[in-house]
């Protein structure tokens, strides 16, 4: 949900950098959910099958839905003060080898600042330089308002069409197919996934609903989400792209370590309560709370 750049330049460099524009194009598709859930792993099977929609939700149409989505989300947002993580970039192929890898800590201050520190680096400084690096910038730009695609998960470009319920990790979701009302490149065609309780986000997947590139044959993309403590919070990303001639590569981020609304000097505390896989909400001060994210690999739900 974030990225643009010129496919002519790209592709003068190699073809083997459409992987760039493809994934920059299927970031600003994600970070249109802006901050929006979910614990079964990244791209993986979901294990219960859709069920039929249930009495209470039959008669939901789709602009309910969008509705309820958008009054959650807009709470949700004006709570939202401060959030840092820790996330980690890779680029791999599809039989596992590495390409590069970068880890950074974000930093967002509410309404639009995102800064970016990286921690550290490996792999191929090209592959870094034109994917990831393009891909932190980009990010950075969107947020600011200095670039600004209409890709947002919003009546105007979508429809909603309710399908069913599942259950996603512990969470009971509503399922919808996401109809893009026109083939634009910034727009995605497939599934959202929303939790029946807090009306928020859980899961995301699709394909652009435009094709991407001559050399790109096929994009694919899985989006989840965690919470942390009121706040649905990206968890991990993972985007398959196909290469004529140069086969599948796979870009995947990794979000975790968060600290939501806290003072600099609570930050650095949830960080080192972090390292406990313990997840905390603890008390700053009057009508003030810092919460504190575990570990992926060893989250509790602190509902």
């Amino acid at each position: 949900m974030l990225f643009t750049e010129s496919w002519g330049t790209l592709m003068r460099l190699d073809p083997k950098l459409a992987m760039l524009s493809g994934t920059m194009t299927l970031a600003v598709i994600l970070t249109a959910s802006g901050t929006l859930a979910a614990d079964a792993p990244v791209g993986g099977t979901l294990l219960s099958p859709i069920e039929p929609l249930s009495p209470a939700y039959r008669s939901m149409t789709g602009d309910e839905l969008f509705a309820k989505l958008a009054e959650r989300n807009r709470a949700r947002d004006s709570q939202l003060r401060q959030y840092s993580a820790l996330r980690t970039y890779r680029v791999s192929n599809d039989k596992g080898k590495l390409y590069a890898q970068e880890v950074v800590r974000v930093d967002y201050q509410a309404p639009d600042h995102k800064g970016f520190r990286t921690i550290s680096e490996e792999g191929s400084g090209m592959v870094r330089d034109m994917v990831l690096k393009r891909l932190i910038e980009s990010e950075s730009e969107t947020s600011s308002g200095r670039a600004h695609h209409d890709s947002a998960i919003k009546p105007a470009n979508y429809e909603f069409n309710l399908v069913g319920e599942q259950e996603v990790g512990p969470y009971h979701c509503l399922v919808a197919e996401a109809i893009p009302k026109r083939r634009d490149k910034y727009l995605f065609e497939g599934k959202v996934w929303i939790d029946a309780q807090d009306y928020a986000i859980v899961r995301i997947e699709g394909q652009p609903a435009k094709s991407l590139s001559f050399w790109i044959t096929r994009a694919d993309f899985v989006r989840q989400y965690q919470r942390i403590g009121e706040f649905w919070l990206p968890a991990e990303d993972n985007t398959e792209v196909h290469i004529r001639l140069y086969g599948k590569k796979i870009l995947t981020i990794d979000h975790r370590d968060y600290a939501v609304n806290c003072s600099s000097g609570a930050a650095t505390e949830s960080r080192a309560d972090n390292e406990s896989n313990v997840t905390q909400l603890s008390g700053r001060g009057a009508g003030e709370s810092c919460v504190n994210s575990a570990s992926k690999e060893g989250k509790a739900d602190s509902e």
